[in-house]
């Protein structure tokens, strides 16, 4: 479950990333740790994210934070980049990876097979449509586990 203040970090992290001409990819605050350890995912769209993007995003998200007192205890930020061999997840991820080559997998077996190689195509609502040598492949949403670029084509 996602902890109830991620939201508004959400908020505030956004437009701090955007003026860094920074994306934020994803947060996830882990407050079963000690203290708590609040991990910011970033991505910068022209260029790849470098370690100097990270430190960047975690001056000026920190004083955003610390501003706006959201959390009210001591905590650790992480401010990382997930890297290019990731998951995608959002309807922009999908749109900006199109036609790169991309691993799904299948909670069960669909059409004989739990893992399907090929060029992303894009994906609606119901399916994710995939490129195999020229052969368009249609697997239901329903059955995917994950979609992650493939760092080895």
């Amino acid at each position: 479950m996602t902890h109830p203040l991620v939201s508004q970090i959400i908020d505030l992290a956004i437009p701090v990333a955007a003026e860094l001409g920074l994306e934020l990819v994803g947060i996830v605050f882990q407050t079963n740790q000690r203290p708590p350890v609040l991990r910011v995912d970033i991505r910068n769209p022209q260029k790849d994210t470098g370690l100097n993007d990270c430190e960047l995003m975690s001056r000026a998200l920190e004083a955003s934070l610390d501003a706006a007192e959201i959390i009210p205890d001591a905590y650790v930020l992480e401010v990382s980049s997930p890297g290019i061999s990731r998951q995608l997840i959002t309807d922009r991820e999908f749109i900006s990876f199109k036609g790169f080559p991309v691993i799904i997998s299948t909670s069960q077996p669909y059409d004989g097979q739990q893992e399907w190689i090929g060029q992303l195509i894009r994906r609606d609502e119901v399916t994710v449509y995939l490129n195999q040598k020229g052969r368009v492949i249609e697997i239901p949403r329903t059955l995917i586990t994950r979609v992650q670029l493939d760092e080895h084509p």
